[in-house]
């Protein structure tokens, strides 16, 4: 259920706050509307926060040998800042250090085919009056040079000529006999036996760096701890400098007044009195309005709650005026996801696995929710795969007949292309096969999940007329149901003539989608007068006729349960297909293994990446839509102490 929250707002004096605020983080039971505060140590602590977030991430990339430990070393609050900057510093180092060697070996490469240069034996000849520049010209125009201009060539290679200008005064401007292929070489900036050094000096200071790196590797967790910590600090700087506060020309400094407001639980309240009590506060709690932004706090039981990880990490939350679903959540994605995996064997994995994780979380005595819903999941599709004999992709023939007789017969593969008497009048002659009862199976989940919605939606609104408005809408969806049924499953079985104990079920489900669409049309916007829903219908009279037609896409969307299983089925049998030839061979057998692992292992990587889209998806939008929830919420986050 979503707890029932409290507005409320907080009053101290700003002399004590401080104090006050540091008492209100030990509680830890007020949710603060946001805060945008601004101060001199605000904007400190957040650089040293992101200096110590760049120091951690250098960390995290140094790998160390599976063996190799590192004693980790605590560092006071001052030294951990102090190191998270020599950190960086050292990777701003090696960073300048392979730019200079970089530079150096482009420079080196220009100069390549010159040999040795050195700019100051150049330079010491120009003090004594003998100038020399430095070109390259292609071969071929190297005769076209003016017979009045001195050179002297240094090499020929690749037909390049480099050779020296040669001159007894300084030359500023280009010679006119100096053809205009003769490319000017730049002088480096110092000898290339010195840009030579610098690089052997550069890779030395750069290993250099990188031991010293790997050495700070003992001061990872110290500075995760004063990651923390920081983090801590511009939360309460953050607040503390953003709290409103009295006009200071309007009031003395001993009893200027403070305040917040934020969002307190209601089982929470007693404990928010009895610290506002201890320390003086005045605070005023309300009903939160309709417009305000009140953040969620989900409470349900152990069996419930393990929906939690994955609702957290989807990072789905209901709005507060929302519903919680997650009762309904975990039982649907239940049943979708062992519907999807499908594979008994991977059931079995999958239970082992979440046994595995069970007995470490109870060892640690944490993380026990996730292990919990490893093992439903597992345990749900071990469920399936004995209902529908489907066991590591194995063809029935290969399987005991033990585990046939487990099976349910008209979902079950054991049987092959066995047709099944429809159960309601079996001296029809009409037959279902296995894949269509699979379907129809799938569509009594969609007729299940999406009537639950609509039940919830008239509980909601029983005080108010709009109640008939949801109650035609399950009457759309329950007469959907039989026309899905007779345009995918079976248009012979399902006939809209069919007479099932003297009731004309066909004629039945056109008159409830005709009938539920007039009610849903007149009432569903329903808010005090019924003129004006109907008006407010009629201005989406284009969203309201599509409205029909998302019922039918609702309820038929449901078929990927049963797509989505037969193909990772179909990839089971593949894969042992495969692997089938391998086995006779004793030389080949680790080949088989491999090709079994490999084959088996992606494919329940694939159908845990199908759960992810199609399973979750039944739950938060064809489900969620019919519930009318947009998912907006975010959850209860008080101001308290960080671990």
């Amino acid at each position: 259920m979503i707890v029932e929250m409290k507005k409320v707002s907080l009053v101290i004096l700003e002399a004590e706050k401080t104090e006050s605020l540091k008492a209100l983080r030990k509680a830890g039971v007020l949710h603060l509307e946001e805060i945008e505060g601004g101060s001199a140590e605000l904007s400190a602590y957040k650089e040293q926060s992101s200096e110590t977030e760049k120091a951690l991430a250098i960390l995290e990339e140094v790998k160390l040998g599976k063996k190799q430990t590192v004693e980790q070393v605590k560092l006071s609050a001052e030294d951990a800042v102090a190191k998270a900057k020599e950190i960086i510093s050292f990777t701003d180092t090696k960073k300048s250090l392979f730019d200079k060697i970089n530079q150096n070996t482009q420079e080196l490469a220009r100069l390549e085919k010159w040999g040795s240069v050195n700019p100051a034996e150049l330079a010491s000849l120009t003090e004594k009056g003998l100038y020399l520049y430095m070109f390259e010209i292609p071969q071929d125009k190297y005769s076209e040079i003016s017979k009045d201009i001195n050179t002297v060539v240094v090499n020929k290679i690749n037909k390049v000529v480099r050779f020296l200008l040669v001159s007894d005064v300084e030359v500023e401007e280009r010679p006119e006999g100096l053809p205009a292929e003769a490319y000017s070489v730049p002088l480096p900036e110092c000898s290339t036996e010195k840009l030579k050094d610098d690089i052997v000096k550069a890779k030395a200071e750069i290993e250099r760096l990188d031991r010293e790196i790997v050495a700070a590797k003992k001061f990872e967790a110290a500075l995760k701890e004063s990651k923390n910590r920081l983090l801590s600090d511009i939360e309460f700087e953050n607040i503390s400098s953003g709290m409103e506060k009295e006009d200071e020309e309007l009031s003395e400094a001993e009893t200027r007044l403070a305040w917040v407001t934020g969002y307190v639980p209601v089982d929470s309240m007693d404990k928010f009195k009895k610290v506002c009590s201890d320390n003086s506060w005045a605070y005023v709690a309300s009903e939160p309005k309709e417009d305000d932004m009140v953040p969620t706090k989900l409470k349900n039981n152990k069996l419930v709650s393990l929906i939690y990880p994955l609702t957290d990490f989807l990072g789905t939350v209901p709005g507060y005026h929302e519903y919680d679903i997650s009762g309904w959540f975990l039982l649907f994605f239940t049943v979708f996801f062992g519907m999807i995996f499908g594979d008994g064997g991977y059931g079995l994995l999958l239970t082992g696995v979440g046994v595995a994780m069970a007995v470490k979380s109870l060892a640690s005595k944490k993380g026990g929710s996730l292990a919990g819903l490893v093992l439903l999941l597992g345990l749900a599709t071990v469920a399936w795969g004995t209902v529908t004999c489907t066991w590591f992709g194995l063809t029935p023939d290969m399987l005991p007949d033990w585990l046939k007789e487990l099976s349910v017969p008209q979902l079950s593969n054991a049987y092959g292309d066995t047709q099944w008497p429809i159960f309601w009048k079996p001296e029809s002659g009409l037959y279902l096969t296995t894949a269509q009862n699979l379907q129809i199976f799938c569509f009594t989940l969609a007729l299940l999940q999406l009537s639950v919605a609509h039940l919830k939606g008239i509980a909601a609104n029983l005080k108010s007329l709009k109640w008939i408005g949801e109650f035609g809408s399950l009457m759309q969806v329950v007469g959907m149901y039989w026309v899905v049924l007779s345009m995918v499953v079976s248009a012979e079985v399902f006939t809209f003539n069919e007479v099932i104990y003297g009731i004309p079920v066909g004629k039945l489900a056109i008159g409830l989608v005709a009938v539920g669409f007039v009610l849903s049309f007149v009432f569903s916007s329903y808010s005090g007068s019924v003129v004006e829903s109907v008006l407010e219908s009629c201005k989406n009279i284009i969203s309201v006729l599509l409205g029909v037609v998302n019922v039918f896409s609702d309820v038929v969307s449901y078929i990927r349960l049963w797509a989505v299983g037969l193909a990772g089925a179909a990839i089971s049998g593949t894969v042992n297909s495969m692997a089938g030839p391998l086995l006779g061979h004793a030389v080949l057998f680790v080949g088989f293994l491999a090709l079994i692992v490999f084959g088996h292992g992606l494919n329940m990587i694939l159908n845990l990446l199908s759960v992810i889209v199609h399973g979750v998806r039944l739950n938060t939008l064809e489900f969620s839509n019919h519930l009318g929830m947009s998912w907006s919420g975010f959850k209860y986050n008080p101001f308290s102490e960080r671990d």
